[in-house]
């Protein structure tokens, strides 16, 4: 890996691109908290048999200054994605690329925001981020043809396929997807059907790896809600409500299935 890489996050996505790109190169991994760059820590042990990805997690977001190749990784928000951006702006070196893992967000809105649109752009991986091989590649106009061949570049150095895409809503897979999960919850409200029988139907009958509800949990109901509502599909009352009571899927054991 020849970019000097930093992630900046410490969620599911930003750990496990970290994973990955860790045992390429030497990664810089910025966490807000303490109790974060913990959680990533934890997240970032090495798995039974395999080395430890030279990651290293700090608090300190000074230390992302040397980095030529940013990822960030946070919250589904513009405002939040704003302001990280403007504390980034001064402390990147004048060549180095900024990208972000948004899901449903303007690559070009966000691009503006970021001040340095020529080397700004859209990189969307999927969770779990060991195991997909996809990465949807987004570009503002203005993006330079250096900056489009670096993260194609950097994506097959991780080993993943990049697929670049239209900067609309939700891009490729969830602008297709997202429809198909929610219709699997108002399937799930509008019968008496279990959600492992919903989900064990589109296993076993569609060859799918997971079924629908359990790749919402995957994603995590809040997630979820937030690309619906930002690719204007109307969200089930049933996610609503679990996602209200906090029961957001896997990362909070819980969600429409247990996982306890």
């Amino acid at each position: 890996m020849e970019e000097r890489l930093g992630i900046a996050g410490s969620g599911a996505i930003a750990c496990g691109l970290a994973a990955v790109a860790g045992a390429h190169g030497a990664v810089v991994l910025w966490a807000r908290s303490e109790e974060s760059a913990a959680r990533a820590r934890e997240k970032l042990a090495p798995r039974e048999g395999e080395p430890a990805p030279d990651v290293h997690v700090t608090t300190d977001l000074e230390e992302l200054a040397g980095a030529s190749f940013v990822v960030e990784a946070i919250t589904e928000d513009l405002g939040a994605k704003s302001e990280l951006y403007a504390a980034l702006h001064d402390r990147l070196e004048p060549g180095a690329v900024l990208a972000t893992t948004t899901s449903s967000l303007s690559v070009g809105d966000l691009a503006q925001a970021s001040g340095r649109p020529d080397r700004f752009l859209g990189l969307h991986v999927f969770n779990p981020v060991r195991k997909m091989e996809l990465v949807e590649l987004a570009f503002s106009p203005a993006a330079t043809p250096d900056t489009r061949q670096r993260a194609r570049e950097l994506c097959a150095a991780l080993g993943k396929t990049a697929v670049e895409v239209p900067d609309l809503p939700g891009f490729v897979v969830n602008r297709l997807l997202f429809p198909y999960l929610f219709s699997a919850v108002r399937l799930l409200e509008e019968t008496d059907l279990a959600p492992e029988h919903i989900d064990q139907c589109m296993t076993l009958g569609a060859a799918h790896p997971l079924g629908p509800l359990a790749v919402l949990d995957l994603v995590g109901l809040d997630v979820a809600q937030a690309i619906g509502e930002a690719l204007d599909v109307e969200v089930p009352a049933r996610l609503r409500e679990l996602a209200a009571a906090g029961a957001l899927g896997r990362k909070a054991r819980r969600g429409f299935h247990s996982y306890e």
